[in-house]
């Protein structure tokens, strides 16, 4: 059995989904960031980063959501959730996921992760402010330039969309109006209405 151990309005989120698309034995546990539980000493023995998701396997932990997904990608084959028999596609979906979680993620953490990159608080109040132009350039250049449609690589869909469709949710409270993008506004839609997305947000409100 697989374990998940996440937060609520985190990345984590796309983990969480693609365990229930893949149809897995698995089990999620919450970890309340306003407790400080991801710092316990309980936790830093499965995750010393402090920080979620981390994926208890048969094989040990991992970290890192591209790693997550391709992981259960990989593992759950029969679920067609990347192009694992082509190099090329899959490498293909390894960078878009990449490119959520080295420059739309840390976009998106300078709101109110600023003690990360500098210690003046008037500095905490640029990276705030740029929050909203950079995250709507982000998913400008998702929707003009890296979107296939109807989901992310296409016809298929891929451990690509939950981690979108995670991102997605961040844009509110970031001050990004989704409908600027309206291929990721029809995506984030129809991810919604998808059976594992309903039951795991279900699941995260209980």
């Amino acid at each position: 059995m697989l374990k998940l151990y996440y937060a609520t309005g985190t990345c984590a989120l796309a983990t969480y989904i693609t365990l229930e698309e893949a149809g897995a034995d698995y089990t999620a546990e919450r970890l309340s960031f306003k407790d400080n539980q991801q710092n316990s000493p309980d936790y830093l023995a499965i995750n010393p980063k402090g920080r979620v998701p981390a994926l208890v396997t048969d094989r040990g932990v991992l970290t890192e959501t591209p790693a997550m997904l391709a992981y259960l990608a990989q593992t759950f084959p029969k679920t067609k959730l990347a192009p694992l028999d082509d190099p090329f596609d899959f490498a293909q979906v390894q960078s878009f996921n990449s490119y959520l979680c080295s420059t739309v993620h840390i976009n998106h953490a300078h709101k109110m992760r600023g003690a990360r990159w500098a210690t003046e608080e008037s500095s905490f109040a640029d990276m705030k402010a740029m929050v909203p132009k950079t995250m709507a350039a982000c998913f400008k250049l998702i929707e003009q330039k890296m979107f296939r449609g109807p989901w992310v690589m296409g016809d298929q869909y891929t451990i690509c969309d939950p981690y979108l469709y995670t991102l997605s949710t961040w844009l509110e409270g970031d001050s990004v109006d989704i409908n600027a993008t309206p291929k990721i506004a029809d995506h984030f839609k129809r991810m919604s209405d998808r059976p594992a997305v309903s039951k795991v947000m279900a699941a995260q409100k209980a």
